[in-house]
């Protein structure tokens, strides 16, 4: 565990973190004190988020080390494709029981490998560590080591047990074990002036097949996706690319960032989501590839397949916006999504009302102020009766979202959209705008919505009465009750994993003077298990005029003792 515990500090220390590159110098050097505590995998644990990331490499045979429940609740939750090998679709699992509780699962890890190159010969093995072995104490790192030099091929151990911390951890700690054991391993059969990765895609419904026909057609060659659609040998050649294009820094920073320091491959942050996006993008691929030494007339090349792919998928978007222009549409997702789509619904005209920034980082937040202007609705954690709220007060003409929050749309029956991982179309590039347009329209003018909204002939008051009556009748009785609405408000749950009220946050800011989020996750604990409510502490300072008028003089008095 003491090599895990080093990888995880390395990983909460990564320069290219917006988290790490907002403190300062003194910060810095003090490192990132994050512990790992119970309530750290809420919302989805480090295994997940490993698997999830490592998955859509096609041709590998992914091993699950522990109880058969892990490899069940991982399995296929991501729409990713595969041109080629389906391997990456067929479970395996060491489905560890009691008595390998007891005497170790290191023995049923073996063979579960052995069995795996024997039957099916793949060019790699995966293992993931889970929680029981890790707690038992299985090395997967020694296992996996001998396995190799056994069976003669690559087994790489992806240490990332769930307990560790959230998804997004598990997201890194793969990307460290593809740098450790994959990254640099082997040799491309030949490279060009024109070779790059993209990093942090994962090929949803097809997307990446929506891009490549464009990078294809300008010579561009996709040397490796990691991990959409790709095959072990494309990701050991990576670091034989000229340039690099990053799609989701929330996961895979750490991959472009350690890619450029050690082969000096320079990336940029980029999105393939809208058709200004997309046009940025390519023009941003050709701009480094020129730079480490593509001939220059690839920019031209570039130029004049933007203008002609822009031109068609204008064209095609026209006889929709005059349907669409004006609609309001509420945005529940995340991560490079929580722009990228933003700009793409802006293109056809549509007004985004609020956008969900629960996993986006600091430079997510900024593109969406270019986006949306200085008073952007930026939402950090929306509670299914707020959406409905929203949505029922005609705030939102159609919710685009991931599948759980659905239901909340059909019962304010109000359109939804699937813009998450689940989906079953694809978004990307030009074409793939024109298809967000023409789904999006679908759904908001689907006549099945005149339909349920109706009221039926037998139906004194429905359901949604009722809700909307309580709704309104705690609205009054708290505006007509300050003291009340104080209550209520102090005691809202702030904190899921530590279980901290929003009135112990504000007693902590006002008693000690706290200024920043840190300062009051230290003297609360607040903030300190997923990390998912630091937003709502940023949120409670920024509002502490109105919750507690005395509260800015008191903090700058406590300021001045201290």
């Amino acid at each position: 565990m003491s090599s895990l515990s080093s990888k995880i500090q390395d990983v909460f220390n990564e320069p290219g973190c917006g988290k790490n590159q907002a403190k300062s110098e003194k910060e810095r050097k003090k490192g990132c004190t994050k512990q790992l505590q119970p309530g750290g995998a809420a919302g989805g644990c480090a295994f997940d988020g490993a698997k999830i990331a490592l998955q859509p490499i096609t041709d590998v045979a992914h091993l699950v080390h522990g109880p058969i429940a892990c490899e069940g609740n991982s399995w296929d939750n991501r729409g990713s494709k595969s041109s080629g090998s389906n391997l990456w679709r067929t479970g395996f699992t060491t489905d560890i029981n009691e008595t390998d509780v007891v005497f170790g699962g290191e023995k049923r890890l073996f063979k579960s490998i052995k069995e795996i190159i024997e039957k099916y010969d793949p060019p790699a093995v995966f293992v993931y560590q889970t929680c029981v072995p890790a707690m038992i104490g299985d090395d997967i790192e020694a296992v996996c080591k001998a396995a190799s030099k056994k069976f003669g091929k690559p087994v790489v151990p992806v240490n990332s047990p769930g307990f560790v911390g959230p998804k997004n951890l598990g997201n890194k700690l793969a990307g460290e074990a593809l740098l450790d054991y994959v990254i640099g391993t082997e040799e491309p059969e030949y490279t060009t002036p024109y070779d790059i990765n993209i990093i942090g895609e994962y090929n949803l419904s097809g997307e990446l097949w929506q891009v490549k026909p464009l990078l294809d057609e300008l010579g561009i060659r996709i040397l490796a996706c990691i991990s959409g659609d790709a095959k072990y040998r494309d990701i050991a050649c990576a670091h034989r690319a000229r340039a690099a294009m990053m799609v989701c820094s929330k996961s895979m920073i750490n991959i472009a960032r350690k890619m450029e320091e050690r082969y000096g491959i320079p990336f940029f942050e980029g999105s393939f989501y809208g058709i200004g996006d997309t046009s940025d993008a390519l023009r941003q691929i050709s701009r480094l590839l020129i730079e480490r030494g593509a001939p220059a007339e690839l920019m031209e090349r570039t130029e004049a397949l933007i203008a002609r792919e822009e031109a068609r998928a204008w064209a095609a978007i026209e006889p929709y916006k005059k349907r669409l222009t004006g609609k309001k549409v509420l945005l529940i997702t995340g991560g490079v999504k929580s722009w990228s789509v933003v700009a793409a619904l802006q293109e056809s005209g549509m007004e985004v009302v609020g956008t969900s920034v629960k996993k986006s980082t600091k430079e997510d937040k900024e593109r969406i102020k270019q986006l949306m202007g200085e008073d952007a609705h930026m939402i950090e954690d929306m509670t299914p009766r707020e959406m409905y709220k929203m949505l029922k007060e005609a705030k939102a003409d159609i919710m685009l979202s991931g599948g759980r929050s659905q239901f909340v749309a059909l019962k304010a029956k109000v359109p939804w959209l699937d813009i998450n991982q689940e989906r079953h179309h694809a978004y990307m590039g030009y074409v793939g705008m024109v298809e967000l347009v023409k789904e999006i329209d679908k759904a908001l003018y689907n006549p099945v919505w005149e339909q349920v909204r109706k009221r039926a002939p037998w139906e004194e008051s429905t359901w949604e009465d009722v809700a909307d009556s309580a709704i309104a009748a705690e609205a009054a009785a708290l505006a007509a009750n300050p003291e009340l609405a104080r209550e209520k408000r102090r005691s809202t749950l702030v904190c899921n994993c530590k279980s901290v009220l929003r009135g112990a946050i504000e007693d902590a800011i006002v008693e000690y003077g706290l200024t920043t989020a840190d300062a009051v996750s230290e003297k609360t604990l607040a903030g300190t298990g997923c990390g998912s409510c630091k937003g709502k502490l940023e949120k409670i300072l920024e509002t502490m005029d109105h919750w507690h008028p005395d509260a800015g003089n008191a903090a700058a008095q406590a300021q001045q003792a201290a």
